[in-house]
């Protein structure tokens, strides 16, 4: 998140409002709910880990057991569990 100086974006009238309730402090204005995406979704990082459990469910299918699974994806014997016996 960057700082930006509220004189270079905002009218005088509206700062003038704001200064009524607080001045020389750092405030935040969080976007609206609209706009918000759930996390990875620009990164892609939703996209890598939808994937991943893919391919995972799909080994296990073909006959990889969940340790050799977690030793391949370094990840935890319980998370390996839960990605294969969801049905997401």
């Amino acid at each position: 998140m960057k700082y930006v100086k509220a004189t270079n974006i905002l009218p005088k009238e509206l700062i003038s409002e704001i200064q009524k309730y607080i001045q020389g402090e750092t405030i935040y204005i969080p976007k609206p709910k609209t706009t918000y995406e759930k996390w990875g979704a620009r990164s892609g990082g939703r996209r890598a880990i939808q994937e991943r459990n893919s391919a995972i469910k799909e080994a296990f299918k073909k006959g990889k057991t969940i340790h050799q699974l977690a030793d391949d994806h370094f990840l935890a014997v319980e998370t390996i569990k839960k990605i294969v016996y969801t049905n997401k």
